[in-house]
């Protein structure tokens, strides 16, 4: 009862939030409350609006809401998303373009199992699909999942990743952003030994954190303070009996978003004092700047208990995959094993979940891989959501993705890799998706990152 309770009150005290904030924006705009010329009652209800909204966006899933992608024929070309594979902790997902013809490069995009849903990267869908088919690892919300369905740990989320690119097949371009950037390096040294025919093409892994000690952050400097029994004493509970998933122990997505809100309090307190302002003054609107992220960020879901520990036990305190120790099933995974797989790695110079040399380590662990296979970037002006969502990924690093991705195609891909470079710029649901050529140039060699 003692991880059941927690999980129970915080839900209570989300609802009541919301339920607050509905009460005071409906008592505020009641009609007869206009005849009395007071600014209280329209801050009143703007602040009621601005709860209601944050606290009801925390328990839904958000919609990828691409609706449609220009092509190289000048035509909008509607775009669905499909289920490719079903799992019970994660599908993979296609986002298929009705009426295009396949695209020459196949890009798995590996999002994050760290709070939020993968929806967090509909940016980099939306700029990547003009140019790809895109699947996407779609991760479930763990407190929806039935106890009935199992345990789902690190090493069941690297065996799903096994699945995902053995059904995709070796043609597959994958690129792995943030927290699963060692899982995959590990998924791609397990079928390097056990089915090598099914190796992706290219490995891109974008600030993810593969050895953790290489670069002190305030979330290393919390994996070493704390121990195991402590993190699951404060940060374990069970599901409650609103969901499917009740009696499951879960690290639960409204702690998860308390830490994140934590680490930037001043901030988010400011952003949502402006937004109550600007509905007060009827400058806010449906999807406006604030409510786009926001409706996004307060999004979260429940992370499995044993995966969220086994995490912190084995990535960051123990530094399996740092130290090329990693198991699955009891057989040690050798990342030297990977010969063929070009891979590159992505920084940002200013990030401060992933700081720059834990990801770049990756290319040092690769023993059996030729340096004519390897590349790194830093993008030295980029943040953790820069590198893979901002202005940074769109004119710098998807780019030279793209090319990365080229230089290591087969033949058959490249003439229309070729002839896509001399058409018009794609647009994809209104945003840009074709960047303007990088300033900075990207060897595919070996690059100490200071």
């Amino acid at each position: 009862m003692k991880y059941l309770i927690p999980y129970e009150m915080m839900e209570t005290m989300r609802n009541t939030n919301a339920w607050m904030g509905a009460s005071a924006r409906a008592m505020a705009s009641y009609p007869a409350l206009a005849m009395v010329p007071n600014p209280a009652f329209k801050m009143m209800a703007a602040w009621g609006e601005v709860t209601e909204r944050s606290f009801d966006r925390m328990v839904v899933k958000p919609d990828w809401n691409i609706g449609s992608v220009v092509g190289t024929d000048n035509r909008d070309h509607l775009v669905d998303v499909e289920t490719a594979v079903a799992k019970p902790f994660g599908d993979l997902i296609h986002f298929q373009v009705q009426g295009r013809a396949e695209m020459p490069r196949k890009v798995l995009l590996v999002a994050p199992m760290s709070g939020h849903y993968a929806t967090l990267l509909r940016s980099t869908v939306v700029s990547l699909l003009p140019d790809a088919e895109v699947y996407v690892t779609d991760w479930h919300n763990a407190r929806d999942i039935p106890v009935s369905a199992g345990k789902f740990d690190v090493e069941d989320y690297t065996l799903y990743l096994v699945d995902f690119m053995k059904h995709l097949g070796p043609d597959v371009n994958v690129i792995a952003v943030c927290q699963p950037a060692p899982l995959t390096l590990a998924a791609t040294a397990y079928l390097a030994e056990e089915e090598p025919a099914a190796q992706p093409r290219t490995l891109t892994l974008i600030g993810g954190p593969i050895d953790p000690d290489a670069a002190a952050t305030d979330v290393t400097d919390f994996g070493r303070r704390v121990t195991m029994g402590q993190l699951e004493e404060s940060m374990i509970q069970r599901v409650g009996f609103k969901y499917a998933g009740v009696g499951r122990k879960v690290y639960p997505g409204l702690l998860q978003l308390a830490s994140f809100m934590s680490m930037n309090a001043e901030t988010h307190s400011k952003a949502f004092y402006n937004q109550v302002m600007r509905v007060a003054n009827g400058d806010a609107a449906e999807h406006d700047k604030h409510n786009k992220f926001y409706d996004e960020y307060l999004a979260v879901m429940d992370m499995t208990a044993e995966f969220y520990l086994s995490t912190v036990e084995r990535i960051f305190k123990g530094l399996e995959i740092a130290q090329n120790k990693f198991t699955v099933k009891g057989k040690r995974i050798d990342i030297g094993q990977i010969t063929t797989v070009a891979v590159k790695t992505v920084e940002g110079g200013k990030d401060d979940i992933s700081a720059p040399g834990q990801c770049v380590a990756a290319l040092d662990m690769l023993t059996g891989l030729p340096d004519s296979k390897k590349a790194s970037y830093l993008e030295p002006e980029a943040g953790h959501y820069g590198i893979f969502a901002g202005k940074s990924w769109r004119n710098n690093i998807r780019p030279l993705v793209l090319d990365f991705i080229d230089a290591n195609a087969a033949d058959v891909a490249k003439p229309a890799a070729k002839a896509k470079a001399k058409s018009k710029p794609a647009q994809a649901a209104g945003n840009e998706a074709t960047a303007p050529e990088p300033a900075t140039t990207d060897k595919p060699t070996l690059k100490a990152v200071k």
